[in-house]
């Protein structure tokens, strides 16, 4: 299952991703984190030393590597120039298991933590002026389109922050998307036009509750967020003192009892691979019309196959 955590930015969505991650790692379960925010915190929050390097090579580096991987013998897809973040697979196409023997995982996965973790970059000082943070993205989004992951395997998205998450299709990527809210009207509205937006494309929204400090944090969440807050967080001294340097015990007991609840309602929540190619489909679409079909000089509709199927039909007719 794909969760990606979404908010404003310092709503807590960068911990909630490292606490999750680390509660499905430590539970036995295979799980990839993917840093995916513009700021790259999620190897320390998951316990990366300050010092330390992170030693794997950020996805967007090698963007070009990765498509000739997953492009595979894809007859659709002439070249890596010809391939695009959108370009959804087909027969030839290279297909990923969840930390499965292939070159992808084993050259970008650095444990951190207990927890796999793949980062898509920084943004570098070539980038000023000339690039958007979504170009490195794409390498995310490909990533996940070419995965078939299996009940009880988990991927783990630090997304952007805001409503930027939308300025791609990588939004669509998911089995849930969680909208990480503050009890404060600024984050609030960040909430309703998340909502609106991804109501437009059939994208459920499950409101994960953060920095609850009482009751009235609490009545104003279900007051603002109503039958969409899935669980809430309290205010929380163990990450406060594991923010600033020092062991501050163990997670508060309603904290680690969210977390239970969360992964609950991911494993409850259904996997469509029928929607999820759709998705896929939909947005290529969209961008060959938008500017990728002018930039290439070439009709890149031609790349969807249409007899493709996604999912573990698609493993099970490779193999």
């Amino acid at each position: 299952m794909r969760v990606a955590f979404v908010g404003k930015g310092g709503s807590g969505k960068t911990t909630l991703s490292a606490l999750f991650s680390l509660h499905l790692a430590r539970s036995g379960a295979p799980v990839v984190a993917i840093d995916g925010d513009i700021n790259q915190h999620l190897a320390h929050t998951l316990g990366l030393g300050e010092n330390e390097p992170f030693s794997a090579p950020p996805l967007s580096a090698r963007t070009g590597e990765i498509k000739d991987y997953l492009r595979g013998t894809n007859a659709r897809i002439v070249s890596r120039d010809a391939m695009v973040k959108t370009t959804p697979p087909g027969r030839g196409s290279r297909l990923l298991r969840l930390l499965g023997a292939d070159e992808l995982h084993a050259t970008h996965i650095q444990n951190v933590g207990g927890v796999p973790l793949m980062v898509t970059g920084a943004f570098g000082e070539s980038d000023l002026g000339v690039a958007c943070y979504h170009s490195k993205l794409g390498a995310v989004e490909m990533y996940l389109n070419h995965l078939v992951d299996g009940p009880g395997e988990y991927v783990v998205v630090d997304m952007t922050a805001g409503a930027d998450a939308f300025a791609s299709g990588l939004f669509t990527r998911f089995d849930m998307t969680c909208l990480v809210v503050e009890p404060t009207r600024k984050s609030v509205s960040v909430y309703r036009q998340y909502r609106d937006h991804a109501a437009e494309f059939g994208i459920q929204v499950a409101v994960v509750g953060n920095k609850a400090t009482g009751e009235d944090d609490l009545l104003f969440l279900k007051e603002h967020v109503g039958d969409d807050l899935l669980v809430h967080f309290e205010q929380s001294a163990h990450v406060r003192g594991q923010e600033q340097g020092r062991h501050q015990g163990e997670l508060e007991l309603h904290n680690r009892q969210a977390l239970d609840l969360l992964r609950e309602a991911v494993d409850a929540r259904p996997k469509d691979w029928v929607a999820f190619q759709q998705h896929a489909v939909d947005f290529h679409l969209r961008n060959a019309a938008a500017w990728a079909n002018e930039a290439l000089g070439q009709d890149l509709t031609a790349q969807i196959d249409p007899d493709f199927e996604h999912g573990p039909a698609a493993l099970a007719t490779r193999a």
